[in-house]
């Protein structure tokens, strides 16, 4: 794949992921899911995010943490965070990255759909160098 990191969306993400890392890589039936594909193979439940911009911390919801847990333990996978960012992608196995939850209200309510609604939101961040880095 060619295009430049900091211009992935999801589709290239999935892509790439399929031919480097998950070649069984199965994407969500629903758009609206609150995880974005697995591995059967790997036992992995996977939620992505592709970022324009490289943060030394990325971001997780808290309702987007719970749910792909909560998905993660009905089918027995592990569940993980993977974004990419113009320095690379990095995956995280949220089954062992230690939490601090906090309360921010500076979050855009949908970053996919357009719009710039603020909204209320619980997150947690996590350092890259704790990341498993993929590319």
């Amino acid at each position: 794949m060619t295009k430049a990191l900091c211009n992935w969306k999801e589709a290239d993400l999935i892509e790439w992921l399929k031919e480097n890392v998950y070649p069984d890589l199965v994407k969500a039936k629903n758009q609206m899911s609150r995880w974005d594909c697995y591995s059967p193979e790997a036992h992995h439940r996977i939620e992505l995010k592709c970022r324009r911009k490289h943060y030394d911390t990325l971001l997780i919801e808290r309702g987007k943490y719970e749910a792909v847990l909560l998905e993660s333990k009905k089918h027995l996978d592990i569940p993980v965070f993977i974004a990419s960012t113009p320095e690379g992608v990095f995956s995280f196995n949220l089954l062992i990255v230690n939490f601090k939850w906090e309360v921010n209200s500076r979050n855009p309510r949908t970053t996919q759909f357009g719009g710039n609604e603020r909204v209320t939101k619980e997150v947690a961040y996590m350092n890259v160098k704790e990341a498993t880095k993929l590319l």
